[in-house]
């Protein structure tokens, strides 16, 4: 008993003693100049008890002890350890890094590397410039901010977004850059059929690197030339993405984001409709209809024996009467026994809800949750988020569900064991139509429409009888859609579902040999199943069907590699890399659909058929490359730094025998700052380099796959494939020199990194057409050279830096131009897609032009004046211009001529003000939308006055119509006035595709965050919080500069090699938003 008291007793006295010991320490972080630093880290030393700093780089941390040690870190600064004694309050100022010498980026294969070793450039982008404004797709957040890259992106729900470095260097191929998440390559590749790539139709299921989470980026180091990439060899001639993600920190830490935005339609991005003409083609001499002045249908609608006005609802144009509020006329709905309309005229007007009516402000939710922590020993990280988004158009939603783990531990003090892994679930329904398909509602409202169509009466007539009440049919005694269903039946039945389930991540083992060796075993997997349904409902204008495709992809790596990195002596430092990787990809996928309709209305399934279903479409497809590379660096007094690497892979899909491929590259940076010294020069570096990497052949290009179709009665078919494999393919190849100047000025309150690049891309690997004699339509080739020479500057200035104030700005400029410099003996264009698009135009490469050129019809030109030539009194159409009549005209060429964007980044105190503006300056775009749209009457400009001041649908004897600009043949100025109507005069009735190629050029403001930080005094009392963030957002907020009327020029058909082409393209959404940031 007297045992248990005196332990008792002890135990009190020691609890006592503890927290006599413990107490509050506040204080503050700040820089040699007093400013203070937020979001330093302050740890007790040898424990794992630590805070952060708030924006004014005060903190709050308990403490044990009599002389307790504080280790204080910020990134860009020396870290300092301060013995605290006895007081209860410090300042603490840290001293400033050199940040060129101390910066540490990642390179290829996952490799961190100082970035004043380096001899190429690299562009880093941090987590706070990624998601200032929550894009979800952290592609799109890339836009703007780095020299040398352009996103390629559309406005449709999760839409593909693809990133281009350094100009196009494969004329078929890809030529988006390779992506790699910690040292991991991942795929982002779409799934999109080629009807949709290539604008005939179909839906944008996105791009997968849509599956990273933008919560989970810790930064994006951008590799963009051939030297900086070369270790991944054959993957590495478009750059790299290299993505690092989030680690955990001593300690344990919560952070919470929760925002929302809404967004609102850019009213320049859509048609301005002129509300005077309604339906039809009317032309008094060429296309008239049954009634006494040719605009109507002449029926007996209730059969009292007098004909009555009917729309002609057959047409899909405005180039009818004249609206008159007096004038009685029939209608779809008066035909329609279920509407209220039903057997009654209405007056003729143009519709009070025009197809805006259509468009909604689009919604999207973000939460996510991360928990890190860790210790001397290691840490680990928890993520999750979950991101919801309603789209523009009825039915549209996308729903995504992201969790990530990582974790390290030091299992011995020489071996670390690591892991990564992240999920992601992807749900979408209601995707947009895009190209020119009936699918696409902006199709219609862009080009094929009626003034008079109320959008609000189509959707009561959907949402009373559920079934397809459209607005055109084929004749009063046929009530049947002949063009399009409707709008609402369309999206509410004919829609399509989609879902993706992916995994990807790593386990790696590092053994540390000594303090400047270490081996890395490393294997890697990225792997996801999709399935995507489209259906087409019974009573809908078209067959009803049912269409499924499912799909898989995986990808694994395995990777070993020996590091060195040895400081020889005080003048010399080695580094080197030993290693190999073996790469296997399997890419499985079958397509299916119904055949001749579906027996059970609203049941989809492919056992629902009519008829037997077709032989689906089915792909099974794998490589593997065996890889081998080696790296050499030596740098000389922190001075002179050369390095060289070498990579050789050897792939399945090149024949056997001729299947390795060498992959060199050369780099030299010259660190002049340690020579030149100079009181305003605070950095400076030369570097120059050479590199040789490559772009592999497509899997089963070497032997023909035959394919199997359906059988003929109950015999079986075989038959070879559309395109003829080579067994002696090779890879397309990259030669590129570049060379560079890094500096800094007036201790780094400038910096500036000049870089000029070309390269050289030969042995393009082709399909090109071959006579059907042979049984082919396409043969797989190597011919074929293209050249991009380029400028990228990135200039980073700080104006003004004081205790409470500073301002950055940071600018980035690019400028490519590529040229085809040689295509296949007795080959002079090569087309993008297989078929001619809509308005007789092909997009391809022609010798000696630019990549990307644009062919169609154009003006024939008077060889003297260049004048544009209209046909005289003697000519088929007298008054209107000529045409060529050949469509291979280049008329345009889609590449830009230069590519910026400029960020300003504003704080004051807690306060911080961040806005891009983005920016690309040349390129062309050809509209179909203003090709058609003008040609059927539906647009403002359609009903335009004339040089008399009246308009010119006016009768020309009436003082109506335009005079053409141009000279006759013979060279004399037109003067003859012509009539615009239904068949002649505007959009592809009286200009050839010439006159709808538009610059693309724009100027945007991006991005724009305001973040506020609550200072520790209003959350101090409660005690759970470290910090509380408010930041309000906007993204895509106002097009400054555009010269493309009524559309974005940005959109195009998708994000691949088709570019410069617009056929029913969506509006551009204005999105604002909020977000609250906790941490806990």
């Amino acid at each position: 008993m007297k045992r248990a008291l005196l332990f008792l007793t002890m135990l009190m006295v020691s609890v006592t003693l503890a927290f006599a010991q413990q107490r509050q320490i506040t204080g503050k972080v700040t820089g040699a100049d007093g400013s203070p630093l937020p979001f330093a880290t302050v740890q007790l030393k040898g424990t794992t008890t630590g805070t952060t700093t708030d924006q004014q780089g005060s903190f709050k941390l308990t403490v044990t002890g009599s002389n307790p040690v504080l280790t204080i870190r910020s990134v860009g600064f020396a870290s300092q350890e301060i013995t605290l004694g006895s007081s209860n309050a410090v300042t603490i100022k840290l001293k400033e890094e050199d940040k060129n010498l101390q910066e540490v980026v990642v390179t290829a294969l996952g490799i961190a590397r100082k970035k004043n070793e380096l001899a190429y450039s690299a562009q880093t982008v941090s987590a706070e410039e990624l998601n200032r404004t929550r894009d979800p797709n952290v592609v799109n957040s890339l836009s703007g901010k780095v020299a040398g890259l352009e996103v390629r992106r559309n406005s449709t729900m999760g839409g593909s977004t693809n990133i281009v470095l350094r100009g196009n260097k494969s004329f078929q191929n890809s030529n988006q850059a390779l992506f790699v998440v910690d040292g991991v390559p991942i795929d982002n590749s779409t799934t999109n059929t080629s009807d949709q790539a290539s604008g005939r139709g179909g839906f944008d299921y996105g791009n997968a690197a849509a599956d990273i989470n933008p919560d989970d980026v810790q930064s994006i180091n951008v590799l963009k030339g051939a030297a900086a990439a070369a270790l991944y060899g054959s993957r590495a001639a478009n750059g790299v993405i290299m993505i690092t993600t989030k680690k955990g920190r001593k300690g344990l830490g919560v952070t919470v984001n929760v925002g929302g935005t809404i967004g609102t339609m850019d009213k320049s991005t859509f048609p301005k409709y002129q509300k005077q003409y309604g339906a039809g083609y009317y032309d008094q001499d060429d296309y008239t209809y049954e009634s006494p002045d040719g605009h109507f249908l002449y029926r007996d609608v209730n059969g009292d024996g007098q004909n009555d006005l009917v729309v002609p609802m057959s047409e899909d144009a405005s180039f009818g009467a004249k609206f008159d509020p007096n004038l009685m006329v029939y209608n779809y709905r008066s035909f329609d026994p279920t509407s209220p309309q039903y057997k009654k005229a209405s007056p003729w007007v143009a519709a009070q809800h025009d197809p805006s009516y259509f468009f909604k402000n689009t919604t999207a939710s973000n939460t996510s949750v991360t928990i890190d922590g860790g210790g001397d020993q290691g840490y680990f990280k928890l993520g999750y988020t979950k991101t919801i988004e309603n789209g523009m158009i009825p039915n549209a939603k996308l729903a995504k569900d992201m969790l990530n783990f990582g974790a390290s531990y030091n299992l011995t003090s020489k071996l670390t064991a690591s892991a990564a892994v992240n999920m992601s679930k992807i749900d979408g329904k209601g995707r947009y139509g895009t190209g020119y398909d009936e699918y696409n509602p902006m199709q219609g409202f862009r080009q094929w429409w009626e003034m008079n169509v109320d959008m609000k009466q189509q959707e009561e007539d959907y949402q009373r009888t559920k079934l397809n009440k459209s607005w055109n049919l084929q004749d009063p005694d046929n009530p049947v859609p002949i063009y399009t269903d409707n709008m609402y039946f369309m999206r509410y039945e004919n829609y399509e579902k989609d879902n993706r389930v992916r995994y990807f991540g790593n386990v790696a083992l590092n053994y540390k040999i000594t303090n400047w060796m270490n081996l890395l075993g490393r294997v890697s997997m990225d792997t996801y199943s999709q399935s995507q349904e489209e259906r087409n409902a019974v009573g809908s204008k078209n067959t009803s069907s049912y269409s499924r495709y499912d799909g898989t992809f995986g990808e694994y790596n395995y990777d070993l590699l020996l590091n060195i990195d040895k400081e020889i002596n005080n003048n010399f430092k080695f580094t080197g890399l030993v290693g190999g990787n073996v790469r296997n990809t399997r890419v499985k996928y079958v397509r299916e659909e119904t055949n001749g309709g579906l027996v059970v209305p609203k049941l989809y399934s492919l056992s629902n058929s009519v008829n037997p279903i077709q032989a689906p479409v089915e792909a099974d497809s794998a490589m593997q490359v065996n890889g081998v590379f080696a790296s050499v660096g030596l740098g000389y007094k922190k001075m002179l730094f050369l390095d060289l690497t070498g990579r050789r892979d050897q792939s399945s899909t090149l024949p056997k025998g001729n299947n390795a491929y060498y992959y060199p590259s050369a780099s030299l940076g010259f660190v002049f700052s340690e020579v030149v010294h100079a009181p305003w020069l605070s950095y400076g570096k030369l570097r120059v380099n050479y590199a040789q990497v490559g772009n592999s052949a497509p899997a089963q290009a070497l032997i023909d796959a035959y394919d199997k179709p359906s059988g003929f009665g109950s015999v079986p078919l075989f038959s070879v494939p559309a395109t003829k494999a080579n067994a002696h393919l090779k890879p397309e190849q990259t030669k590129s020199f570049e060379t560079g100047v890094e500096a800094s000025f007036f201790q780094n309150r400038v910096s500036l990194d000049v870089t000029y690049y070309t390269s050289k891309s030969i042995d393009q690997i082709l399909r090109l057409p071959v006579s059907r004699a042979t049984g082919y339509d396409q043969i797989y080739i190597n011919a074929g050279t293209i050249s991009n020479k380029g400028v990228e500057v990135s200039l980073n200035v700080t104006p003004v830096k004081t205790r409470d104030f500073s301002w950055v700005v940071g600018v980035n400029w690019s400028k490519n131009k590529s040229k085809v410099l040689d295509l296949p003996s007795g080959v002079d264009f090569i087309q993008l897609g297989s078929f001619t698009l809509q308005g007789g135009i092909t997009i391809g490469h022609a010798k000696n032009d630019a990549y990307g050129v644009i062919r169609g019809t154009d003006y024939i030109y008077d060889k003297t004046t260049g004048k544009k030539v209209v046909y005289d009194a003697d000519g088929d159409s007298p008054g209107y211009y000529e045409k060529t009549g050949s469509a291979n005209n280049v008329i345009g060429n889609y590449t830009p001529d230069w590519i910026g964007g400029i960020t300003n980044t504003l704080r004051y105190k807690d306060l911080s003000l961040a806005f891009l503006v983005d920016m690309k300056q040349g390129g062309d775009v050809f509209s179909l939308d203003q090709y058609y749209g003008q040609s059927t009457g539906i647009y403002a400009e359609s009903v335009r006055l004339n040089d008399k001041g009246k308009s010119i649908r006016d009768a020309v004897e009436d003082g109506g119509g335009i005079i053409f600009d141009g000279v006759t043949p013979d060279g004399k100025v037109n003067t003859q006035r012509v009539r615009v109507s239904g068949t002649r005069g505007l959009g592809v009735n009286g200009y050839p595709a010439k006159a709808f190629i538009y610059d693309a050029s724009f100027i945007k403001l991006r991005e724009v965050s305001l973040t506020y930080s609550l200072p520790v005094s209003l959350i101090s009392h409660i005690k759970a919080f470290k910090g509380i963030d408010v930041s309000l957002l906007g993204r895509n907020l106002w097009i400054i500069h555009k010269n493309l009327p009524m559309a974005d020029p940005e959109e195009n058909l998708s994000a691949g090699n088709i570019q410069g082409y617009q056929s029913g393209v969506y509006p551009t959404y204005r999105t604002f938003g909020a977000n609250l940031r906790f941490r806990f």
